[in-house]
């Protein structure tokens, strides 16, 4: 790696076009796309031509998703991943490096990116630099840097976006945000959103609680052979080169690994702090501590906790919010004050509390709610997550989760993961992006690339 990031490298192969494709059309696509790029009166019977990257594991459920349009674009580091994803697309282009696709691929007008995590920002910006409508998967970016830059490339885009938290369309969260915003439980000052599921470093008890896919507690030193059909090295992206190692292909065994993903933290948490980041139109925090096993250099852990503060903004008090995964529970579920839901969101209030998973809500204690009225949904019916994106796509009409909600959502995920691996309490400074107190968390804020890959 280079201690400076932001530079362009040379190849060896001397493909500039496609290593540093973002830098020739920077200039051109912001300045091209100033306006929203929405087809004006499109008829919203005539698809989008999309480009899907990333079509294996959950990009094949992505591209089933889309294939009500006309997919026109096939790409995978994975062959074996394109040729499957082929046989319902026959007349797709295909490719095995996506740098190829926005070099050669010249109608379509958006793209749908699930790669791994690490190589997120690296599929995305180029579409929104390119002017592309983007639904991505979660969590948006590798870290936080990437988080911020994604969301401002965003911004001057002014193209449909959506991240991939599908849950965001069901109707049980928008009834538990019409009900808190309604103050149905009063003025929230705490929440706590916990996971049963874990991935990442095992402890003997993790293991027997979690039941994880593969126990890992160590980089392998050798290798294994690496599956036919497989671009190791474009799978690796803007990582150092390591040896193929099956802990690490297929998903979602490299979830675990800081340089591929960011465990549990990262993965789920985009699905359930969602809830009470949107509840409370949280965006900031101003401080950040974790608690948990000490922190392995390479594997995230799979039992931590996150304590978030965030301070008061109009009507809305100081809030303290608290993630949990693996082991660790709050205390109102290990005292039994609660149902002990495996997974869950609890908002504390000054009248009461809501508690809330995927598909279902409590107003607690339940004799003081008894004769409670709801309020009359206000939040319309969602499309669908990804039939929202693709609406939005051909009438400008807004997503729920686009990149400019994803990507402060992204950042604060990120940074309880930044805290739990400094192993101290963080001093958020959000414009500067930087804990003011802990220069040792740079490099997790904004990591380094491999010659060959930038962003910047």
């Amino acid at each position: 790696m280079t201690s400076d990031s932001t530079k362009a490298q040379p190849t060896p192969d001397g493909a500039a076009s496609r290593r540093q494709f973002h830098r020739t059309a920077t200039a051109a696509a912001l300045g091209a796309f100033a306006a929203p790029a929405v087809v004006r009166g499109r008829n919203l019977n005539e698809k989008l031509s999309i480009a899907c990257i990333g079509v294996g594991g959950r990009g094949g459920s992505n591209l089933a998703d889309v294939s009500s349009e006309d997919v026109v674009a096939l790409c995978d580091v994975y062959e074996g991943a394109v040729a499957r994803a082929a046989q319902a697309h026959p007349r797709a282009k295909k490719y095995q490096d996506f740098r190829k696709l926005f070099d050669d691929l010249k109608s379509y007008d958006a793209v749908v990116v699930s790669t791994t995590e690490h190589t997120h920002a690296f599929a995305t910006l180029p579409a929104l630099l390119l002017g592309k409508h983007v639904y991505c998967e979660k969590p948006l970016t590798h870290d936080v840097w990437e988080a911020r830059l994604i969301r401002e490339a965003a911004a001057k885009a002014r193209v449909a976006t959506q991240m991939g938290t599908q849950i965001h369309a069901g109707d049980n969260y928008r009834r538990v945000v019409e009900l808190i915003q309604a103050g149905a439980v009063g003025a929230v000052k705490d929440v706590h959103v916990w996971v049963g599921r874990a991935w990442g470093r095992q402890s003997p008890e993790d293991a027997k609680a979690n039941g994880d896919i593969v126990s890992v507690t160590e980089r392998p030193t050798g290798s294994t052979p690496i599956p036919t059909g497989l671009d190791w090295d474009l799978w690796l992206g803007p990582v150092a080169s390591r040896p193929f190692h099956e802990v690490y292909f297929p998903g979602p065994k490299w979830y675990r690994w800081w340089d591929f993903g960011n465990g549990t933290m990262s993965d789920l948490g985009s699905h359930w702090i969602d809830l009470p980041f949107w509840a409370l139109k949280l965006k900031t925090p101003s401080t950040i501590e974790a608690f948990g096993p000490p922190p392995h250099a390479e594997i995230a852990p799979a039992s931590m906790k996150a304590v978030y503060e965030y301070e008061a903004r109009g009507e809305q008090p100081a809030l303290t919010l608290t993630w949990y995964q693996g082991a660790m529970k709050p205390e109102p579920w290990t005292t039994g004050a609660i149902p002990k839901w495996d997974s869950g969101v609890l908002f504390v209030g000054e009248k009461g509390m809501l508690l809330s998973d995927y598909g279902r809500n409590l107003l607690l204690p339940e004799e003081r709610f008894r004769d409670y009225k709801r309020p009359e949904p206000t939040i319309p019916k969602s499309l669908g997550h990804h039939a929202e994106w693709i609406h939005a796509c051909k009438t400008g009409a807004p997503t729920t989760c686009n990149f400019e909600y994803a990507g402060w959502l992204t950042e604060a995920n990120h940074l309880g993961n930044v805290a739990y691996r400094v192993g101290r309490k963080l001093e958020w400074d959000a414009a500067a992006l930087k804990a003011t107190n802990a220069s040792e968390a740079d490099p997790m804020i904004r990591r380094d690339y491999r010659p060959g890959w930038s962003l910047g």
